[in-house]
């Protein structure tokens, strides 16, 4: 068996290459349209799956997908054009009316292929009317802080948008519409995937409203007579302009961690999948390092050596004024609460390459954690309470830094408890 860091890296890097757009898209494409074929979509793995699709289309296309700062690659039918994640800008603004002006006046002959990834809310960002971007970037930026997961800030955005909840589908009608995604969201919710542009919204303005209330945020008054008013719903399950659309998703978490099993047990490791995971990141560290502690007893699930696999997306409720994102927060909540416990070492990251607005993909948790703060002075649990944990790991060298991997399918945890 390799060393504890190598084989989790191995295990992250698997995860991600099982959600790489050049494997996924050549068996996915439908049969090229008598008319044109436009293309068009948002999202940290866009600009690859674009590339994929010139490889691998029959005929002639055009078109134009949005990518955070850094995502980009060079296409040469299809435009790429970066604007900023997770609070949107007038780069992404302008890059999203460009989109809906491209699909406009299209007919039945014609094909409209939308590429959906990790991200895509913020890129697709045209503002509903009355609402301006300034007050739309101010609202991201409290709701990615309160607490609420993927789906309630999505549930807001799509009533804020003139663009997602459907919106794009409507303008693409009576287009064929084929949606290609890599999914980022717990579940695979299309409508919760990049906020739903091109599938029907079961959500409504009144439940945008009671997140709101909820998570206690405050908004502008032109948002909440926006989102009082009826004219800010969403093209609802059972419109006719859905009828000639289809949604294909072509990876997801399960995908990721099937193909982090197997290299698990390539390397005589037995895994054990826990599954797509929920919940408040330091909350969730704790579990996990009273179920290592069991498995390492000889009292959990699964029998050292053996690895606990997990994916889906924490969340972070800030309360300091540090830099981290919930891969880093949840590591040093895991540090903490195994106190250098010898047999457990564990890897959090990002499938994306970015952990919340940092440069690293996540970080490494050693039983020696802990010991190398210590000898810096360091106070681990004051820097997690002010939600410091990039600090932490980059003095201690537990930091992991990828780049953007040009895919998203959530989190990646993996917790390593050695034999005795």
């Amino acid at each position: 068996m390799p060393d504890e860091k190598h084989l989790l890296k191995s295990l992250f890097d698997k995860a991600v290459d099982a959600a790489q757009a050049g494997i996924l898209i050549p068996g996915s494409l439908p049969p090229a349209p008598t008319g044109t074929t436009i293309v068009v979509g948002a999202g940290k793995a866009a600009a690859a799956m674009a590339c994929a699709i010139e490889e691998n289309w029959p005929g002639d296309l055009r078109g134009l997908v949005i990518v955070p700062y850094g995502h980009s690659l060079a296409c040469d039918q299809i435009e790429v054009v970066e604007a900023a994640h997770p609070v949107p800008d007038e780069a992404g603004a302008n890059a999203a009316r460009r989109v809906m002006a491209m699909v406009q006046d299209l007919s039945a002959d014609d094909l409209v292929l939308c590429l959906l990834s990790g991200g895509g809310s913020s890129l697709l960002s045209i503002p509903a009317g009355g609402v301006s971007l300034g007050e739309k970037q101010a609202l991201t930026g409290a709701l990615l802080k309160s607490g609420a997961d993927i789906a309630e800030i999505n549930c807001v955005r799509k009533h804020l948008s003139a663009i997602k909840g459907g919106q794009l589908a409507v303008a693409c009608f009576p287009a064929q519409v084929v949606t290609m995604a890599i999914s980022d969201v717990v579940g695979d919710d299309a409508s919760v995937i990049a906020s739903g542009p091109t599938v029907p919204d079961p959500t409504t303005s009144e439940m945008a409203l009671d997140v709101l209330r909820r998570f206690d945020i405050t908004a502008t008054d032109n948002v909440m007579a926006h989102l009082r008013n009826p004219a800010s719903e969403t093209p609802k399950p059972g419109d006719s302009v859905f009828d000639n659309t289809e949604y294909l998703v072509l990876a997801t978490a399960a995908d990721a961690m099937a193909a982090a099993e197997e290299a698990a047990r390539e390397h005589g490791v037995e895994p054990l999948i826990l599954g797509e995971l929920e919940g408040d990141a330091t909350k969730l560290a704790i579990e996990h390092a009273e179920l290592a502690r069991k498995t390492f007893d000889g009292s959990g699930p699964v029998n050292p050596p053996c690895v606990l696999i997990s994916g889906g997306e924490t969340t972070v409720q800030v309360r300091g004024n540090g830099r981290g994102g919930r891969n880093s927060e949840y590591s040093l909540a895991l540090a903490l609460a195994l106190d250098g416990h010898p047999g457990v070492h564990a890897i959090a990251c990002d499938t994306d390459g970015i952990d919340g607005t940092e440069d690293n993909a996540g970080c490494y948790v050693t039983p020696d954690s802990l010991e190398r703060a210590e000898r810096l002075s360091l106070n681990a649990k004051d820097l997690l309470q002010d939600n410091d944990s990039y600090y932490f790991f980059s003095e201690t060298g537990g930091l992991i830094v990828t780049g953007p991997t040009r895919t998203n399918v959530n989190d990646f945890r993996a917790i390593l408890i050695a034999g005795h």
